[in-house]
């Protein structure tokens, strides 16, 4: 069984999602893997992954505006450490996911024809987040 692993940095602009599916592709056809699993884990507590629409991006702005509705930055939150954005984003993660599993068939990620993988970035500034990504097969 083949074992392939890359740390890949993505710069967030602030409160936004980041497409990242053409880059892990890129990766999975590095690893020379044609058939297995590719694992994804982002390295923190204020951000998040999803695999979502990547054709209207009416989608993500719906999202983006229904978790703001669900969890305001307003909320009268103790954790304040980093300003009002902090918990609330803290909150917004442990709501989505750090963690994606995606099968690889025929060198590929076996993902939807409308499916793209994102960064969620919870927080109002920007930040260099860390995802490692973890291929075997």
């Amino acid at each position: 069984m083949v074992q392939f692993q890359k740390l890949l940095r993505v710069s967030t602009t602030g409160k936004s999602f980041h497409n990242i599916t053409a880059k892990i592709e890129a990766i999975v056809a590095e690893s020379g893997v044609e058939t297995g699993l590719c694992t994804l884990f982002l390295r923190h507590t204020s951000a998040s992954l999803v695999i979502q629409e990547n054709a209207d991006p009416d989608v993500l702005v719906d999202l983006a505006n229904f978790m703001a509705k669900l969890v305001p930055e307003s909320g009268g939150y103790i954790h304040d450490a980093e300003g009002p954005d902090d918990m609330p984003a803290h909150i917004r993660s442990a709501l989505t996911h750090t963690s994606e599993h995606i099968p690889i068939n025929r060198g590929h990620l076996v993902l939807g024809t409308w499916q793209g993988i994102y960064v969620w970035e919870h927080r109002q500034r920007s930040h260099t987040r860390e995802l490692v990504v973890h291929i075997s097969g």
